[in-house]
């Protein structure tokens, strides 16, 4: 991330309740983005990104709150006297223009000069590997094609911050993974603030420097997408980010220790802020399987019988009844032929992978 002690979008206290509401799209959200910084919103439907993101481009003006850029105030100032740009999901090409028309549309309407926008627009087709369809018309385009062209006619004019309402969302996995490694390599490249909108945690997660996780209109979680990850402040964010195990656990005295207990079996070393019933999070790729009995080996160990086994591929996801729990475990594939419905098994996890959670 460049520049990442200069903030260059501050949002401060901002409220949002559209006429007839019940409750608000936006409740005193508060954040800032540095230059040069992949800042990722992550929330699902209704939870007040897209609302979000609209505020910062111009399209919505907070109820309470203040939007600044570069420490100036611009909550007022309308959309096309920011120093932003916006790509949807809908690529919203003209259709009876060229790509490179297409592009230097900006650059056009900015009052530059033919020869001068043709030559930056040309640049930004090369940055997106789409020079060689300058001369197209957008139908005669995929769907992947017209993303990057959008992307190129929204960089054309360098602006201070682009902002992205879920891009991806129409195309397929495979164009997606292609377009995150691209849009990645764009970003460090450029060196400008950009701001991505999804609701689809893979993509915030690998391309983002830090994510805020959205949820009522609210910021659940603001950090890295590993401490997002592996240190959730919540049960949502440990369900909505990732695949959790969510146990419930009691947490007791035990030989003067306070201790976690799962169904009466303790879990020595999972730390616990106090006493009283509590719900652990531990993610599937975090739980480990042997075979029955086998010592643990200074691991949190819970004894159990296979009750159903997914395939994914590349991995297992194996559902373990634990007395009155289900945990579940992603293993390898390759290796993993022996997890068979009934086969007693012992789970297996680290403490440090888990998180406890107080009502």
């Amino acid at each position: 991330m460049a520049n990442a002690s200069q903030t260059i979008l501050t949002v401060a206290g901002v409220d949002k309740t559209y006429p007839g509401a019940t409750r608000p799209a936006l409740d005193r959200i508060s954040l800032t983005v540095g230059a040069g910084e992949f800042f990722s919103i992550l929330g699902p439907s209704g939870s007040g990104k897209t609302t979000l993101l609209r505020m910062i481009a111009g399209f919505e003006r907070p109820d309470v709150g203040r939007i600044l850029m570069d420490g100036e105030d611009i909550t007022h100032v309308p959309p096309f006297r920011r120093d932003v740009r916006t790509v949807f999901q809908s690529y919203a090409l003209f259709p009876h223009m060229s790509v490179i028309e297409n592009v230097a549309y900006p650059l056009r309407m900015a009052g530059s000069r033919k020869a001068e926008r043709l030559a930056k627009a040309r640049e930004c087709l090369d940055l997106v590997s789409m020079g060689d369809f300058a001369a197209r018309l957008p139908h005669q385009l995929s769907g992947g094609q017209r993303q990057r062209i959008a992307l190129a006619r929204a960089i054309v004019c360098r602006p201070r911050i682009l902002l992205l309402d879920e891009p991806l969302g129409a195309l397929d996995l495979r164009l997606r993974q292609q377009m995150q490694h691209m849009l990645v390599s764009l970003q460090r490249e450029l060196g400008i603030a950009f701001v991505y909108v999804t609701h689809d945690q893979g993509e915030a997660l690998s391309m983002s420097d830090r994510v805020a996780v959205m949820s009522e209109g609210r910021i659940a979680q603001l950090g890295t997408p590993r401490e997002i990850y592996f240190d959730p402040s919540s049960e949502f964010v440990a369900q909505f980010v990732g695949r959790s195990n969510l146990l419930p656990i009691d947490c007791q005295t035990q030989g003067g220790t306070l201790t976690a207990v799962l169904g009466g079996q303790p879990l020595p070393g999972v730390a616990v802020p106090r006493s009283g019933p509590a719900r652990m999070a531990i993610r599937f790729e975090c739980v480990r399987l042997a075979d029955a009995g086998q010592p643990a080996e200074g691991a949190c160990s819970v004894p159990g019988t296979v009750e159903d086994v997914l395939f994914l591929g590349n991995a297992l996801e194996v559902n373990v009844r634990c007395g009155g729990h289900n945990i579940i475990a992603a293993v390898p594939a390759a290796g993993g032929e022996g997890y068979v419905p009934g086969r007693p098994v012992q789970v297996l996890f680290d403490a440090g992978h888990a998180t406890v959670f107080h009502g």
